[in-house]
C-alpha cells in the first residue's frame, strides 16, 4: 500500500449549502471554486444521467488546477417521473413546480464526484424519494411569498419553511438539501482524505 494522500479538500460547488452541509460534518474545505458549467439538461437525458454528468463536468472544470488535491463536486436535480425540474428563476417557474409536485412522490438525486490526488475519480449517486403533501392555493400562495423557492430545484427548500408540506423522506434528509452526508464522508475516507 503505496503513501496516503495529504492534499488540501477544494470544493467545487457555488452552492452555499454544500458549504454549510460540511461544515455540520466538521469538514472545511481550504478552498471553494465556483466552477463554470452550463447545467441545461441534455435532450432526453434522464435525470439521474444529468446530475451525474454535471458533477463531473464542475470535478473537471476545477481538478486540473490542483492536481496534488482532493476536488469535490456535486450536482442535484429534482425529477417527478422522467420530467427534470430546475432551479426555479421565476415565481411563474415556481409555481408550476410546487403545483406538479403538490400530492405527489418525487425523487431528488445527488451525484457527488471526487477527484484524489493521483488522478483517481469515484462518484456515488443517491437517491431520495419525497413525498408532498396536497398544497391549497392558500398555502401555495404563502409559500411562493416567502421567496424561499428562489435559485431552488424543483422549487423548494426543504430545510426552511416547505418542510411543513413534506409527508414523507424515504432515503438521505441532507441529499435533498444538496449533499448527501455519510455518502461524502465515506467517499472522502475511502479515497485517503483524513476526516
Amino acid at each position: 500500500m503505496g503513501p496516503v494522500p495529504s492534499g488540501r479538500l477544494i470544493l467545487a460547488s457555488a452552492s452555499p449549502r454544500r458549504l454549510d452541509l460540511l461544515r455540520q460534518i466538521a469538514i472545511e474545505p481550504a478552498l471553494v471554486e465556483h466552477p463554470d458549467v452550463d447545467e441545461a439538461p441534455l435532450r432526453r437525458e434522464l435525470p439521474a444521467k444529468t446530475a451525474v454528468r454535471l458533477a463531473h463536468a464542475k470535478a473537471q472544470a476545477i481538478a486540473p488546477r490542483f492536481p496534488a488535491d482532493f476536488v469535490l463536486s456535486a450536482d442535484t436535480v429534482v425529477a417527478c417521473g422522467r420530467r427534470l425540474l430546475g432551479k426555479a428563476e421565476t415565481e411563474d417557474d415556481a409555481r408550476g413546480f410546487l403545483t406538479l409536485l403538490s400530492g405527489r412522490r418525487h425523487r431528488v438525486y445527488t451525484a457527488v464526484v471526487l477527484c484524489a490526488p493521483g488522478g483517481t475519480v469515484r462518484e456515488r449517486l443517491v437517491q431520495t424519494a419525497v413525498v408532498v403533501r396536497r398544497l391549497d392555493q392558500t398555502n401555495m400562495a404563502a409559500y411562493l411569498a416567502s421567496g424561499e423557492w428562489r435559485g431552488k430545484a424543483g422549487g423548494y427548500a426543504i430545510q426552511g419553511r416547505f418542510a411543513a408540506h413534506v409527508r414523507q423522506i424515504v432515503g438521505s434528509y441532507s441529499n435533498v438539501v444538496g449533499l448527501p452526508l455519510f455518502e461524502t464522508a465515506a467517499l472522502l475516507r475511502g479515497s485517503g482524505f483524513r476526516l
